[in-house]
Formats: structure tokens, C-alpha cells, sequence
């Protein structure tokens, strides 16, 4: 059977748990190399340790993508290693939720730094390697809250709905040299976050979405290798929705 990443070089941003571990997980099992970047060191190399022990190519290396020397000496290690980049998954992202009476100025520029000036470092760092090749796919994990707003979260879907606007900015800019960027707005994942939270709130957010379930860290993975993949060659600047329906 085909695999859909074989040979390919990718890069995942908080790719050391949840969705971002499954989805190096994935782009391992369909053929990919893949260098996981986070800031939780033993996570991130059990996981590449793991994988490689499958039969996979996986490697970790901490890097911080809120500060944009880290991220280009980072970038570089993996062109040294690998010899190019293919794809990057945007994906590390935190959250400090607070009602905007209660938010702090600190509280907004944390958020700001990983998930928005954070996704700008990588963006701009890898996709120069990826200029001298005319390839690359470049994937942002947005939000559904991105496009409906949420309740204490001046801060994440300020950035998440940037990320949606990036996005397009960076589809047009780049798609003519080969590189396509599009961005994945996923719902209500069965994260170990979620997981933590009291059972009637869990329910809750089963009631908002049409198919009655949360998402799996599995599926968004899967349309973040469907993005990756040749087969997404001409979709480029879109947002794709992936959750159960909550934005009908």
C-alpha cells in the first residue's frame, strides 16, 4: 500500500502529546521523517524513541518557538540532518483563559508569544528552506472558537483567528513558489486536558456538536496528513473545519 508521506521531511510544533503526538504518530506510519519540537523534554523523547523503535524515522529536540533564535538554530539542525523540509505542522499552542475584566496584561502576551508570534518564527524560519526546493505544505492548527468566539478567551481566539488570516496572507504569497498553507480549525478533542474536566461539563460540549461525540486526537491528525499529502495539491488558503458539525 502507498504510503501518503513517504520520503517526506516533517516538522510538528508541540508534537510531544495529544494532538500534536498523534499526528507524528501518523506521518511516521504513512512514511514520513518527523522531528518533534516541544518544550516537555521527556514526553517528546519517549515518543521519538518509540517510534523509531517501530521501525520509524523520529527525532525530538526542545526548542521554545516563542523565541525566534531557538526556532532558526532549530530549523537548521534539521537541514543539516536531513538535508530539507517538507512540511510544517504549526501545532504547539497553549491556553490562559480569563474574562477580559480579569485578564492581565501578561496573560495576553503569553498566549500571543506561543500562538501567534510563535507560529510567525516557524513560518518564517522553515519556509525559506522550503523556497530552495519550491515545495512545502505549512499546516496551522486554528480553532473552531477562531470563527464563533468563546467565553474567557480574549486571548486564544484572538490568535487562533489571526492564524486564520496568516493563513491566507502566506497562501497567496507562497503558493506560486510550491507551497501551499492551509489550516485546520478542529472542535471539542478528546485531549487529557478535556479528560481532567468534571463529567457534566464534558456532556455540555457533547450537547453543541451535531454528531454527538467528541473528536479524537486520531482525526484531526488524519486531516492534517490529508494537507500534507499530494493529494491536497490544489487546496491551498483554506480553513478546514473538523468538528462534528459545530459550525453548521
Amino acid at each position: 500500500m502507498c504510503k501518503k508521506l513517504e520520503g517526506k521531511v516533517a516538522i510538528i510544533t508541540g508534537g510531544a502529546a495529544g494532538i500534536g503526538a498523534a499526528t507524528a504518530t501518523r506521518f511516521v506510519a504513512e512514511g514520513a521523517t518527523v522531528v518533534i519540537w516541544d518544550l516537555d523534554e521527556a514526553r517528546g523523547v519517549s515518543l521519538a524513541n518509540s517510534l523509531s523503535q517501530k521501525g520509524g524515522i523520529a527525532v525530538f529536540d526542545k526548542v521554545n518557538t516563542a523565541i525566534f533564535e531557538e526556532v532558526d538554530a532549530a530549523t537548521k539542525r534539521v537541514a543539516q540532518q536531513f538535508e530539507k523540509i517538507d512540511i510544517l505542522v504549526n501545532n504547539a499552542g497553549i491556553t490562559r483563559d480569563s474574562t477580559l475584566k480579569k485578564m492581565t496584561p501578561e496573560l495576553w502576551q503569553q498566549v500571543i508569544d506561543v500562538n501567534l508570534t510563535g507560529v510567525f518564527n516557524c513560518t518564517k524560519v522553515v519556509s525559506e528552506y522550503m523556497l530552495e526546493r519550491s515545495f512545502g505544505r505549512i499546516i496551522n492548527a486554528s480553532s473552531v472558537v477562531a470563527l464563533y468566539g468563546n467565553f474567557g478567551q480574549t486571548n486564544y481566539v484572538a490568535t487562533k483567528a489571526g492564524l486564520i488570516g496568516m493563513t491566507k496572507t502566506w497562501a497567496r504569497e507562497l503558493g506560486r513558489k510550491g507551497i501551499t498553507v492551509n489550516a485546520i480549525a478542529p472542535g471539542f478533542i478528546a485531549t487529557e486536558m478535556v479528560a481532567k474536566m468534571p463529567e457534566n461539563v464534558v456532556d455540555a460540549m457533547k450537547a453543541k456538536v451535531p454528531v454527538g461525540r467528541l473528536g479524537l486526537p486520531e482525526e484531526i491528525a488524519s486531516a492534517y496528513t490529508f494537507l500534507a499529502s499530494d493529494e491536497a495539491a490544489y487546496i491551498n488558503g483554506t480553513t478546514l473545519s473538523v468538528d462534528g458539525g459545530m459550525t453548521i
